[in-house]
């Protein structure tokens, strides 16, 4: 049986979300039906809108939900009616990189969250018998429902119960990824510098993760001083800003050369800029988005000659279910206060909470959707 359910749809590029009532599709045996209490709101959501990314629209985004289970199909086992659970991306199972614990790089990822459909073609959202863009990175969460899928959801621990979904629902992806850069991806050894270029959502939890790792030097760069600022209070030993002379002031700070660069700019002039001040053996980790038609220019002497690696990072190599829980646990230890970078805003007040995040005056705008 469908459900009816409010969501906020991206009717196009430029437009503004518009809450409606759309219905969503009976459940699949691997699927879930859950009721969305909060969700963040990400860059990503915006690329599509923007239509720099290939989902179509009009389309139901959204893809850092939490909430309610109400429903199982019959081979669920992460969860069960009435847990609460954070969502984040799909994946197949059963790829060479799911086979292996990496489904970011899932070989399937572009059908499983961003085709607008199922990977078998079927629609999960229509409004008024229209079929629309749904299953946004197996959720589409700006929505009081949501139908999630047996890989993508992850069981809050027991031991959270006292954590309010609202705040744990932006683990999904911006900080998720963040962390996993230097926990996971670039495996961040304590005592070596790095550098962090952009300090957003992404940018901010790579700050408290390289804390937790032991990174020093650990150095924050960026446009905005109240964001370096913030960066300091959360584990950034120094701070950069950005600027024709950045670069400069960060080989006076490294002389012997950076460990670990991670950048979340995906500015091209960034990246070429970095490059020469990578140590040897070091890793220039980057999950800036850069226009397409970017290429890079690294002198390949020095990229071999020093060992070092230059490495695209998606999800931050999490493996959803582990390293999410992992999160939460160094979150209650008071070692990743991520809440310090939320601000909540109704359902309704969406396109402020995008407005708000595209301005730069709020880190991580989270929405609030139903009551725990």
């Amino acid at each position: 049986m469908t459900t009816q359910t409010r969501a906020a749809i991206c009717p196009g590029e430029g437009k503004d979300f518009h809450i409606a009532d759309v219905q969503l599709d009976d459940l699949r045996d691997d699927e879930l039906l859950i009721r969305i209490v909060a969700t963040g709101i990400c860059h990503t959501d915006m690329a599509v809108r923007d239509q720099q990314l290939p989902t179509p629209l009009p389309a139901v985004l959204g893809h850092e939900g939490a909430g309610i289970v109400e429903k199982v199909g019959s081979a669920v086992k992460a969860a069960k009616t009435g847990d609460r659970v954070i969502i984040s991306f799909n994946s197949c199972g059963h790829c060479p990189s799911c086979n292996v614990d990496a489904p970011t790089y899932c070989y399937n990822f572009g059908p499983n969250n961003f085709s607008g459909r199922r990977p078998d073609g079927s629609a999960t959202i229509t409004r008024d018998d229209e079929e629309i863009g749904g299953n946004f990175f197996g959720q589409s969460s700006f929505a009081t429902h949501a139908i999630a899928h047996e890989r993508n959801v992850v069981k809050v621990p027991d031991s959270a119960d006292d954590l309010p979904l609202e705040r744990l629902a932006p683990l999904g992806c911006g900080l998720m990824t963040g962390a996993g850069a230097v926990l996971r991806s670039m495996e961040v050894r304590e005592g070596l510098p790095i550098a962090v270029f952009g300090v957003g959502t992404v940018g901010l939890a790579a700050i408290m993760a390289a804390r937790i790792a032991g990174a020093d030097p650990i150095i924050a760069i960026d446009m905005h001083e109240s964001r370096l600022e913030l960066a300091k209070e959360l584990g950034a030993t120094h701070t950069i800003k950005a600027g024709e002379d950045a670069m400069d002031r960060l080989e006076e700070l490294v002389p012997q050369g950076l460990a670990y660069a991670f950048d979340t700019t995906g500015v091209k002039k960034v990246i070429e800029g970095v490059f020469p001040l990578i140590a040897p053996k070091g890793i220039l980790g980057l999950v800036g988005a850069s226009p397409p038609e970017d290429m890079l220019n690294l002198n390949e002497s020095a990229l071999m000659g020093g060992g070092k690696r230059v490495i695209g990072i998606l999800g931050g190599d999490s493996d959803v279910g582990s390293f999410i829980c992992e999160l939460v646990a160094y979150h209650q230890e008071g070692k990743f206060p991520f809440e310090r970078l939320i601000k909540y805003f109704d359902f309704d007040d969406i396109n402020a909470g995008i407005e708000a995040s595209e301005s730069g005056e709020v880190v991580k705008p989270v929405l609030r959707i139903s009551a725990e």
